[in-house]
């Protein structure tokens, strides 16, 4: 457990300073510790929210946030969450997935960001369209879907860098609290009662990383290294899980 907290720690500092949760490395870290792949979810979402919710707070406070735009998106994403959480899956399909899902994570840490100079592309208007499926992903596999919207709106020219974080953020939050929601109709109060045990001092790290994350971001560390350390972080636990099964 303690080597757990650490890697908990480190994950939540890389990605918070970067705009993320960290839902999809939390899990993979999880399931290489052996831990119940069926509470898997309700640890890695309560650990996003920990992550997001000062930066979605910060955000707002900023008045950064572009609020029709991220409440759309997060209004067609979360009930979809909800779904997803409720979905029956077996270990085997769920592991996959999040094999699948850390690796397209770590390829979407390395995109560059644009200067989002103009006006937004013509497919930008497709985007709510993909908010729903992301969403069931997220609530699923216990993610918060922000790191695969973040980088389509970023293609699509959608908004300025910080209101495309802000709304990754919100869409996070909003997210993980559905996917939660979900998790436990379908867990029951055991599996509520199993995620506490083994999640609390894990909770405990990511608030701490998540603080040093983010006054790194600020004052410190370039992006683009964080961004590039996250991404091997991403890809190492990745092929580490998938080499597992």
């Amino acid at each position: 457990m303690p080597l757990l907290i650490v890697a908990f720690l480190i994950t939540a500092l890389l990605y918070a300073s970067v705009g993320f949760g960290g839902g999809s490395t939390y899990n993979a870290l999880l399931a290489l510790a052996g831990i119940d792949y069926r509470i898997l979810p309700l640890i890695a979402l309560s650990c996003n929210i920990v992550v997001v919710a000062g930066s979605s707070l910060r955000f707002a406070r900023a008045k950064v946030t572009p609020w029709r735009g991220a409440v759309t998106l997060t209004a067609l994403a979360a009930p979809a969450a909800l779904l997803g959480g409720l979905t029956p899956i077996g270990e085997g399909a769920f592991l996959n997935l999040l094999g699948a899902s850390l690796a397209l994570t770590a390829v979407t840490m390395l995109l560059p960001i644009a200067k989002h100079e103009g006006e937004p592309l013509r497919w930008a208007r497709a985007i709510p369209f993909l908010a729903a499926p992301l969403g069931y992903l997220a609530g699923l596999v216990g993610i918060g879907g922000g790191i695969f919207l973040a980088p389509i709106l970023h293609l699509a020219r959608w908004d300025n860098p910080r209101a495309i974080a802000a709304t990754a953020s919100f869409f996070i939050l909003v997210n993980s609290a559905f996917g939660i929601a979900g998790q436990i109709l379908k867990g029951g109060e055991g599996r509520v009662l199993a995620a506490i045990d083994a999640g609390l001092p894990l909770l405990i790290a990511v608030a701490i990383g998540g603080q040093i994350g983010s006054l790194l971001a600020l004052k410190f560390m370039p992006q683009r290294w964080i961004r590039v350390g996250t991404a091997a972080l991403t890809a190492w636990v990745g092929l580490r899980l998938l080499l597992a099964m």
